[in-house]
């Protein structure tokens, strides 16, 4: 069965179609600039080299309609026709409480997604364009939509309640929701596969680290904390967030700069690695910057090292212990120096890495030392192939 994935931004397309018989890549890609002057698509047919054109994509419509063509096109699709699609599986970053599993979409589950866009006024309509575009161009497929929330719907009040008036989680919802939790779910299951361990024998922190990062605590199976909170921008600092901040400097902020928007520039797109730097928000720019002697650059670097660190320890506390420490996306998966320097100097609770093990970028390896007591880890995400397997299962459960 093909199941085709789609992850839709506001102007960008991302998409793979799966072979879930052996669960192969067939095709995969992406279309950049929707709406935008200067649209194009970048395309691999797995086994040949990507193929780019540029083409006039003046809504998601239109460049599903594309992708849709480009799979079926003689030279580089892998379709015989748009009868062998199973189901389309998409990813929607916010559920809410509503939302606490991956689900077939029906309309009142259209409307659930709506409902919650307050939560997420930049990213639930952009997935819901990519939604409502495939069922307006393939009627009658199932779509299934996985939601980047519903893994830390598991929390307990304790770790998702803020210590404000009880009221605005009750008119309004403010509360601790987490995100990337497809990626975290998927890891902690890899890494307890990998083990030939129950998930529910362990206790796992997950710590997903790219250009956005959380950390979450794992215990039982079960998300039971995160360091993303109500939106995207608490916990470690990120490439152009801020981190965990305290509440006065927004308000001063706010005095300071005179609108929320103002401030939600300099705390979202302005922070982080590049704010703290002056250099990049890219942590290869700003390691590099930090060996030349950049004392900026050398804190932004430690900031980021002593959160993680912070981070570990207090999943580690909350769960009564930690037996596994998992690194993945772009900097957990590559940062071979900065996965050493958070490692460092935590033998006190059992983790000690190999050196020789942690030379490695991009690949599932145990990189802990043979007598460390915590089982360190490197495990690649693959979030895509957690969509595709929802999407089977809730669409094969419809039939």
């Amino acid at each position: 069965m093909k199941i085709l994935v789609l992850n839709c931004g506001s102007s960008s397309l991302k998409y793979q179609l799966i072979e879930m018989d052996g669960e192969k890549v067939m095709a995969k890609g992406l279309v950049e600039r929707i709406g935008i002057e200067g649209s194009r698509i970048k395309h691999t047919k797995t086994g040949m080299d990507a193929v780019t054109r540029e083409a006039p994509f003046p809504t998601h419509t239109a460049a599903i309609k594309y992708v849709l063509d480009i799979l079926v096109d003689p030279e580089y699709g892998v379709l015989k026709d748009l009868d062998e699609l199973y189901a389309t599986g998409h990813r929607i970053v916010h559920g809410g409480e509503k939302f606490t599993k991956s689900v077939l979409v029906t309309p009142d589950v259209l409307k659930g997604i709506e409902e919650v866009i307050p939560l997420a006024p930049l990213h639930n309509p952009a997935n819901l364009q990519g939604l409502k575009a495939v069922m307006e161009v393939l009627p009658g497929k199932p779509n299934v939509v996985v939601f980047d929330t519903a893994f830390h719907q598991t929390m307990p009040p304790k770790a998702y309640i803020y210590g404000i008036p009880y009221e605005h989680y009750e008119k309004n919802r403010v509360r601790r929701y987490g995100f990337h939790g497809t990626s975290h779910g998927y890891v902690a299951r890899r890494a307890a596969e990998i083990l030939g361990r129950d998930i529910k024998d362990l206790k796992i922190v997950t710590c997903h680290l790219g250009n956005g990062s959380s950390i979450t605590a794992v215990k039982d199976g079960m998300s039971v904390g995160t360091s993303f909170g109500y939106g995207t921008a608490e916990g470690v600092l990120m490439g152009t967030r801020c981190g965990d901040i305290d509440p006065s400097v927004m308000i001063y902020l706010m005095e300071q700069l005179g609108t929320p928007q103002k401030v939600s520039d300099e705390v979202h797109k302005k922070g982080g690695l590049l704010g703290v730097s002056g250099i990049s928000s890219d942590l290869r720019d700003v390691e590099e910057a930090a060996e030349k002697g950049c004392e900026r650059a050398r804190l932004a670097w430690d900031i980021l090292v002593d959160g993680v660190k912070k981070y570990i320890a207090g999943f580690a506390a909350k769960m009564g212990g930690v037996d596994v420490v998992v690194f993945t996306a772009g900097i957990g998966e590559n940062g071979i120096t900065f996965r050493k320097a958070v490692c460092d100097n935590m033998e006190f609770m059992g983790v000690k890495i190999d050196a020789k093990k942690n030379d490695c970028r991009g690949k599932e390896t145990i990189i802990s030392a043979p007598d460390s007591k915590v089982t360190v880890m490197v495990v690649p995400t693959d979030e895509e192939m957690v969509i595709a397997r929802d999407t089977l299962k809730c669409a094969s459960e419809a039939k």
